[in-house]
């Protein structure tokens, strides 16, 4: 339950499946050190997470310890559906699963217990994470536990091809396309909001935010962010500054490197609990990963009415949409896509020059923004992601 959209959505399916046709139970692991826990947020909608110490991020030992609590909770819960999320818990609460269907005695006569598994994929760790051999392994055993798999969801199209054409996991028959819902009037923002947050931070009315949020890993590649700052910083551009806000254990180091690049235009903003303020403060919404599922900040920003400029990497291609043109300045291209602009991952130059687009041309942000906006109300309401999975798991279980 670290702070993240992963775990909102989970405290959001949990909260739907929750009434006179379903009862759910939300199981998590340990929150990492130097990352904020959401329990709190679940508690606050009714919802108490059951939390297992020996379950966290990294593979440890002790995941056989949580493998036997989650079959032995299995065992009294007596569950139809078994859910599943993010690659490591994904990855324990499927074999627990398999364990608890097929460890009875009625495995004599052939007669497995009834339970459905369902995982969903917010994203894979089969590039940009790990070396080669640790990543082969983990889609070797992605592979083993689709076989075990009865649906598997995915939040775009381009999910669903990055992970069955191109790394050869599970059977498309299996893959279920269900764009991520949210709850959207949660992050719209007032001009109050917009105020406050600039005036904590030491950021004037004038001044063009450009804003990251998301959690401070190395896969967001937020030192990319960095040269970005620096470049504009270099090009003397007024008026603008560069915002992170987020929390994680690598915040230490992007902070010294942001001091020996001598950055005065980059602010730390750390966890900030109401999103509202986050969006309403900035002007500019970007992202620089190297890998990503469906960027549930762009989603927020974009309900927010905020111009967008990311790495076109997993699901941000099917949010920002086609292609409409691709634009050069000097050596480096950028697209312009049709609800924001996109680059190539760890390509400087040309997120540089796709912000600067941006910050100078009025006529185009102004028609991201209003495009951006149209599309996450028409897609990404919160009612529409709960009730496609209700209509699932209804096919399921009959």
């Amino acid at each position: 339950m670290n702070v993240g959209g992963t775990s909102r959505l989970m405290v959001w399916l949990t909260e739907a499946l929750n009434n006179s046709e379903f009862e759910s139970t939300l199981i998590c692991g340990r929150v990492p050190s130097g990352e904020e826990d959401m329990s709190e947020f679940a508690r606050q909608r009714g919802i108490e997470p059951l939390a297992l110490r020996e379950m966290s991020r990294e593979i440890a030992w002790t995941d056989l310890i949580a493998l036997w609590k989650l079959y032995r909770f299995f065992r009294q819960y007596q569950p139809d559906i078994v859910e599943t999320h993010t690659a490591k818990a994904g990855a324990v609460g499927r074999a627990a699963a398999l364990l608890y269907r097929w460890m009875t005695p009625r495995i004599m006569f052939g007669r497995p217990r009834h339970c459905r598994v369902v995982h969903f994929y917010h994203g894979h760790v089969f590039h940009s994470y790990y070396g080669k051999m640790k990543t082969a392994t983990f889609i070797l055993i992605e592979k083993m536990l689709a076989r075990a798999t009865d649906r598997i969801i995915v939040p775009s199209q381009q999910q669903l091809e990055e992970i069955t054409d191109r790394f050869g996991v599970g059977r498309r028959e299996q893959f279920r396309v269900v764009p991520y819902g949210l709850d959207l009037d949660e992050f719209v923002g007032t001009l109050e909001d917009r105020r406050g947050l600039r005036s904590r931070l030491a950021i004037a009315a004038d001044e063009t935010v450009v804003g990251i949020v998301g959690r401070l890993a190395p896969i967001k590649n937020h030192d990319m962010f960095l040269r970005v700052a620096r470049n504009v910083q270099e090009l003397q551009v007024p008026g603008v500054r560069f915002v992170i806000f987020g929390v994680g254990g690598g915040r230490p180091i992007l902070e010294e490197r942001a001091h020996a690049m001598d950055l005065h235009n980059v602010v730390f903003a750390g966890f900030t609990e109401d999103a509202r303020e986050i969006y309403s403060a900035l002007d500019v919404v970007a992202l620089t990963s190297r890998n990503e599922g469906m960027p549930l900040t762009l989603i927020e920003g974009m309900a927010n009415g905020k111009a967008v400029v990311s790495t076109s990497v997993g699901g941000v291609v099917d949010l920002l949409g086609r292609v409409e043109r691709r634009e050069m300045s000097g050596t480096a291209q950028y697209e312009v896509r049709e609800r924001g602009l996109g680059v190539a991952a760890d390509d400087d130059a040309a997120f540089t020059a796709a912000l600067l687009r941006l910050l100078t041309d009025d006529d185009l942000r102004r028609s991201l923004e209003i495009r951006g906006r149209a599309h996450v109300l028409q897609v990404h309401e919160k009612e529409q992601l709960t009730e496609t999975i209700r209509r699932l798991y209804r096919e399921l279980c009959t």
